[in-house]
């Protein structure tokens, strides 16, 4: 998994501008939590498909930044969660042990 780190409000704006090209996933994940840790291996294992940027949070280093994505696409703070991003907006999200790269690929391609 080709993770990139996501750790300020800049980098924020710019998943936002680069979702009008290609979907955009953010995965929120607490490093003390051990249902976070199953679905980030979870992520870790599966093949990373083509065409989708996967954005890594540490919440516990970055809980301002969670914050502001909570409010940004309207979705209530979960960890571990995933957020798919296209044209701007959220349009899927997914918490716990729900998180499954099959079915973000399934719904980036909707």
């Amino acid at each position: 998994m080709n993770w990139l780190p996501l750790t300020s409000d800049e980098q924020l704006a710019k998943i936002i501008e680069a979702s009008h090209q290609k979907p955009q996933v953010i995965f929120k994940h607490s490093t003390r939590c051990s249902i976070s840790g199953a679905a980030k291996a979870r992520l870790d294992k599966a093949t990373q498909p083509e065409g989708i940027d996967f954005h890594y949070l540490d919440l516990l280093s970055y809980r301002p930044l969670s914050n502001k994505i909570a409010e940004t696409f309207h979705v209530h703070h979960e960890s571990p969660q995933v957020l798919l991003i296209k044209n701007g907006e959220c349009v899927f999200d997914e918490s716990h042990l729900s998180i499954f790269m099959e079915e973000i690929t399934e719904q980036a391609s909707k």
